[in-house]
């Protein structure tokens, strides 16, 4: 990734809280980096760098600035969102397959040598991928000293460190300080065994209440729950089982950073990484929802949208799988007999979780179950149930692979080919399980009834999506959240089943 130095630092001397995150400033004769809207006085250009990455100012030697805390800032929105292999391969660091599986594993899973991995993330980055995983868990580490009372070695565990001494010499390395002087700047806040607390920066303006409407409304019983202001589910992560309750507000104000309070009550803090990483997935955090509402608020027919829901995000997910096996369970059917189905399932398949908090009782069903049952023996209609099974079979064989490092196209091909799989679902898969911020759904029942609506024939719904782009999965939030909940509670967001 090429900066410009004179962009980028007009946008620092500007203090524009959209950049941060987007990059990095480095003052040479301080060897402090910060992000583009730091407080401090700005220094001369001749005395600076820019990086892409918080890993590539701390790989050229540069501590984080104890003032404006850039790790605590958004991720990026570019990689967020990038279908290239540094995207692709950001994404899977944020989720812990470094820790987990090694460069290694990192590379099979974006199909590229080690070698060639580092090559091609180092250039593109700034930092190669030990070292971006290594900013990953600093980041997360500083998190817990600040807002947690967990013991460092709880901390260093939880954040994916090896050991105790490695945490605290890139504590030391990182911030300046050691981990006992860094929890004594703000203080930490009481945590319960197996529970930790705490805030994930979103982009501002952020609709919060908007996606929990949606989430609520397709709430499984058994794995998901709400009420006011907030949404719980349970997690399936890689170390165990937990649960997360995230408070969501709505914040107005743009080209800020607001915060949504998670608590995570997990089986093994080992998954603190991986939980953060899945719920800023689901809440869609690292969008720039200022560049999606530009582009959309100039269209006649979104503009009044887009102004009546500033910073509407788009649903991600915390498991891949999961939405794909939904998408299929909703086909034909309404959002509530979809909700149903899926909770009879849970509470029949779904493999109950360590620690039960109230409604929250059970995983939802592993592709791997699933696979195995009868089509004849599932709550729906032959051919949907043949659909849900080779479904399942596809991803737990590996044939199909949903995480935000597998590429869109490819993905979209191999599930093109799984019978009972059409342009409809597998769109849909694209846009909440990958992450994709481009797509639009124009034979969804959703969209036709919104474009009826706003005064639009919903057959000219391809042509008049072409100017949303590359914010299409955006207008068609919009779209979806322009129907009134009684509509939505009637008519299933899908098509009819596909064959």
């Amino acid at each position: 990734m090429k900066l410009d130095r004179g962009a980028c630092y007009r946008a620092v001397s500007s203090r524009d809280r959209r950049f941060d995150g987007v990059f990095f400033i480095a003052v040479r004769t301080t060897r402090i980096y910060c992000r583009p809207s730091c407080p401090a006085r700005t220094p001369a250009l001749r005395n600076v760098e820019f990086h892409p990455t918080a890993a590539a100012a701390q790989a050229a030697g540069f501590r984080a600035c104890k003032r404006c805390l850039p790790d605590a800032t958004p991720g990026s929105p570019e990689w967020d969102v990038a279908a290239d292999v540094a995207g692709r391969a950001m994404r899977l660091i944020s989720d812990g397959v470094v820790d987990r599986d090694g460069v290694e594993g990192l590379a099979a899973r974006v199909g590229y040598t080690p070698r060639h991995l580092n090559r091609l993330l180092t250039s593109e980055l700034g930092a190669g991928p030990l070292a971006l995983a290594r900013a990953r868990r600093a980041q997360t580490a500083r998190v817990l000293i600040e807002t947690t009372d967990l013991q460092f070695a709880e901390i260093a565990f939880a954040s994916g460190f090896a050991s105790i001494r490695q945490f605290n010499d890139t504590i030391r390395e990182v911030y300046a300080l050691s981990p006992s002087e860094l929890r004594g700047r703000r203080g930490g806040a009481h945590s319960s065994t197996g529970t930790v607390t705490m805030r994930l920066a979103v982009r501002t303006p952020y609709a919060g209440r908007d996606l929990l409407a949606f989430l609520s409304l397709r709430a499984v019983p058994g794995v998901e729950t709400s009420g006011e202001g907030w949404y719980a589910r349970t997690l399936s992560l890689p170390h165990g089982t937990g649960t997360v309750r995230i408070e969501v507000d709505d914040h107005d104000a743009p080209a800020q950073t607001a915060f949504v309070h998670a608590t995570f009550a997990l089986d093994d803090l080992r998954d603190t990484t991986a939980g953060v990483e899945r719920v800023r997935r689901l809440l869609d955090a690292d969008c720039d929802p200022v560049a999606v509402d530009e582009t959309l608020a100039r269209d006649p027919l979104l503009g009044s949208l887009v102004s009546a829901r500033p910073g509407l995000r788009v649903p991600g997910h915390v498991d891949g799988n999961e939405i794909a096996v939904r998408a299929v369970l909703g086909q034909q059917v309404t959002v509530g007999a979809a909700r149903t189905i899926a909770g009879r399932l849970a509470a029949e398949l779904g493999k109950p979780v360590a620690r039960p908090d109230g409604e929250l009782t059970h995983l939802f069903p592993d592709v791997t179950t699933l696979a195995s049952l009868d089509p004849h023996d599932l709550p729906m209609p032959g051919s949907r149930g043949r659909a849900l099974i080779a479904l399942s079979r596809a991803l737990a064989d590996g044939d199909v692979v949903l995480d935000r490092g597998a590429g869109r196209d490819d993905t979209r091909m191999a599930l093109l080919a799984i019978p009972g799989i059409g342009p409809w679902t597998a769109d849909y898969i694209a846009m909440r399980a990958l992450g994709h911020p481009d797509v639009f759904l124009p034979s969804d029942t959703g969209t036709r009834d919104a474009l009826l609506r706003l005064g639009r024939d919903p057959a000219t719904a391809d042509d008049l999506s072409q100017s949303w782009s590359p914010w299409r999965s955006y207008a068609q939030a919009h779209l979806w959240r322009s129907l009134t909940t009684s509509t939505l509670t009637q008519h299933q967001s899908g098509q009819p089943e596909e064959h």
